[in-house]
């Protein structure tokens, strides 16, 4: 049963389905709401508002049977919804995560007045979906991956982003169950009217119908006046990217919207929105820029971080070579803003060879931060901190309470790693020439060959505590053939452990390493496990490079991989054949034994207890096809 579209000609059947469902909500209500194991909500990117990653509610799914034979796909939903720009036909595609919520009552279409677990969706072609996550049994049945209720923001953009890709949706929407009447939010490069523009949505979550006062528009003319690091010029459509998170402050009374630009295509902003006016309420742009260059652009997948004091951080792009530390220049950091607005900066980092990045390429904000939940204070002297990494395969671990950059302008360029002012591991490492410095994770190390397909890590770390108490974070990425390769070789994953010692700073080490992935474009890790019991780490790869087209009847299926969290072995992955094209840097979610993932339709894999249940395959695809890279050039 499909509630939201059913066929005009079934108007009396239409009228029946009602009438069933409301005496069923009176007698017997019928529901999906998932049973088994404590509530779990994925309602933002890496589940939580401090992007940790780690759903620590999962008692269904362990390393044994993950592995087993009865592990494997279980639903499909249909195809979701092309759209037709002139004479071209636009396929779906989901770039934004899928978000999950555990009890949801619908309002509208057949199943109004049914209390649903929901997988929320939303795509390039400008559809946002609600989407049934388990079984009904009924009156009326309703099964898994029946659409609930879809909306559509406008029409995309022909951009041909990645090949050919609409542009409407690219950043994963951000969900607040909290508000009187739970509300869904999300922004779209949507033509409506005949403007072109980006607009921030508030959508009911029970209809998806857009709230009052929504959308909202973002372009240079709504933000000139709210921009607190100007002047500087917000771009066209065609060369803005929205591609990262949204997030909220603790009280949801502000919405936090990131862009970067396509390429080089201009100044990164943080937005912020007073969602309870609603009206745009400040801005800060990457750079003081009036001119079309990549300057501070906020375009990884994650989006911002914020603490549960209301701080907000996020990583940023490069900025022009030989900008140095021109002020108000805020390329290759982190910065750090109260959640009060306006957007003013109260902390930054910025890597010691930030100028050498600059000039390669070298994006910081390819790896959006994630705040680590709070350290015992008796185990060290920096139990807040926030950590994150680059396209040059580093990984940094930054006392939150102590930013050491200014707030005016980042320091001076430096060729020392050891003067980087991260927590530093004490290691002499070899890639440093003897010194220390931030760790690399994903190598070889290399100052020059760090952009596009040369890119180490473009992903968010994941957390996870186990039980005597250690602390880590998991990393995805990319390591190459040598340093100037675009072959990707193992490791793919790594487990780095936050040490810390009474009185002492905090700081990275490599704690484990898989031994097969090797990976093209691979997502940010996703953690599941029973409070610290039978960790599990998924990672979704897209399969191909960076550059290659995700257009064509040619174009690699993504692969997602399953991995035992504490002796990091493979325990299963996806074939070819199990999972359609989707977009670049998501992850799955996963509640109550499902592991959900968006590609061009809403796929999920769990336990099968019927015969003939798929294998589960311990080694990845011998020999996947790959797409050869094409150099688009469109994002970074």
């Amino acid at each position: 049963m499909n509630c939201s579209r059913l066929p005009s000609a079934q108007k009396l059947i239409l009228l029946v389905c009602f009438m069933v469902v409301f005496v069923c909500q009176i007698i017997n209500p019928s529901t999906s709401l998932a049973q088994s194991g404590p509530a779990v909500n994925a309602t933002t990117f890496h589940y939580d508002a401090q992007r940790t990653g780690w759903n620590s509610n999962e008692t269904l799914l362990t390393p044994s049977n993950v592995s087993g034979p009865n592990f494997g796909p279980l639903w499909s939903s249909s195809m979701l919804d092309s759209v037709t720009i002139g004479s071209t036909s636009y396929p779906p595609h989901l770039y934004a995560t899928l978000l999950y919520v555990d009890n949801v009552q619908i309002t509208v279409g057949p199943c109004a007045g049914g209390q649903f677990s929901v997988v929320f969706a939303a795509t390039t072609n400008n559809f946002v979906y609600a989407i049934n996550a388990f079984d009904v049994a009924g009156p009326p049945a309703v099964s898994a991956g029946t659409i609930l209720w879809s909306t559509s923001l406008g029409i995309p953009t022909d951009f041909g982003l990645d090949g050919g890709v609409a542009v409407g949706i690219l950043g994963t929407p951000v969900i607040d169950l909290n508000a009187v009447s739970p509300i869904l939010y999300v922004t779209a490069d949507a033509i409506t009217n005949t403007a072109r523009d980006w607009k921030v949505f508030a959508l009911d979550l029970g209809s998806g119908n857009i709230l009052p006062g929504w959308p909202l528009t973002i372009n240079n003319r709504t933000l000139a006046p709210l921009n607190q690091n100007g002047p500087a010029v917000f771009q066209s459509t065609s060369a803005m990217s929205q591609r990262g998170a949204l997030n909220l402050s603790p009280d949801g009374s502000l919405l936090y919207v990131p862009f970067g630009a396509y390429g080089d295509g201009g100044a990164g902003w943080m937005v912020s929105v007073d969602t309870v006016t609603p009206q745009l309420a400040s801005a800060f742009s990457g750079a003081p820029s009036e001119v079309a260059f990549a300057n501070g652009g906020m375009w990884g997948s994650g989006g911002p971080a914020v603490d549960p004091a209301g701080i907000v951080y996020d990583t940023t792009g490069n900025s022009p070579d030989g900008s140095q530390n021109a002020p108000g220049v805020w390329g290759e950091s982190l910065l750090a803003w109260a959640w009060q607005t306006p957007l003013q900066l109260i902390g930054t980092y910025t890597p010691w060879n930030y100028c050498q990045m600059d000039h390669a390429d070298t994006d910081l904000g390819g790896s959006t931060p994630v705040v680590i939940p709070d350290l015992d204070p008796s185990t060290t002297s920096t139990p807040h901190l926030v950590a994150f990494g680059s396209k040059q395969g580093n990984a940094y671990l930054v006392d939150r309470d102590n930013l050491p950059g200014r707030s005016d302008q980042r320091p001076q360029c430096s060729a020392d790693p050891s003067s980087d002012p991260s927590l530093l591991p004490p290691d002499l490492q070899s890639y440093y020439d003897g010194l220390p410095g931030p760790l690399n994770v994903f190598g070889p190390y290399s100052e020059d060959c760090t952009q596009g397909d040369y890119a180490r890590m473009r992903t968010t770390p994941a957390y996870f505590q186990s039980n005597d108490g250690t602390n880590y974070i998991f990393v995805s990425g990319a390591t190459k053939q040598s340093p100037c390769s675009i072959v990707p070789v193992s490791p793919g994953l790594a487990r780095l452990q936050i040490v810390t010692s009474p009185g002492q700073t905090a700081y990275l080490s490599i704690d484990a390493t898989d031994s097969v992935l090797n990976l093209f474009s691979p997502g940010p890790p996703v953690i599941t496990s029973s409070g610290s019991d039978n960790a599990i780490v998924w990672v979704l790869d897209a399969n191909v490079y960076r550059s290659a087209s995700l257009v064509g009847s040619n174009v690699p299926h993504p692969v997602l991989y399953a991995f035992d969290a504490s002796t990091m072995q493979l325990l299963w992955n996806s074939t070819a054949a199990e999972l359609n094209v989707g977009g670049k840097y998501n992850h799955a979610v996963i509640a109550h034994g499902l592991v959900f993932v968006g590609t061009d339709r809403i796929q999920a894999f769990g336990l099968a207890s019927t015969t003939g249940a798929p294998k589960g395959r311990k080694q990845p695809p011998s020999e996947p096809h790959r797409a050869e890279p094409t150099y688009l050039g469109l994002l970074k």
